[in-house]
């Protein structure tokens, strides 16, 4: 389960990061040209906003998966490690 849903994760934020990187650039170039600014629909600075929010969640998670999973295998082997007392 945990290995479908790392490889999901990583899916998921390749496939938010395209629109993204699309949509970062043109409403920054559209902002600064004059006559841009007022053809863009105000809700593209909300869509703008939700793509960034999606793409840190998912990848504070994917840069954190490795630490989350060494430590994981530490606690695990400490516990093997220990004699157990009764």
């Amino acid at each position: 389960m945990k290995k479908f849903f790392n490889k999901w994760t990583r899916k998921f934020h390749r496939w938010i990061a395209v629109p993204t990187v699309i949509i970062i650039p043109l409403a920054v170039i559209s902002k600064f040209s004059r006559s841009g600014a007022e053809y863009l629909p105000p809700q593209l600075e909300q869509f703008q906003s939700i793509l960034m929010l999606l793409l840190v969640i998912s990848g504070s998670y994917l840069y954190l998966v490795p630490y989350i999973t060494k430590w994981n295998r530490n606690r695990s082997k400490k516990r093997a490690t220990q004699p157990e007392s009764i």
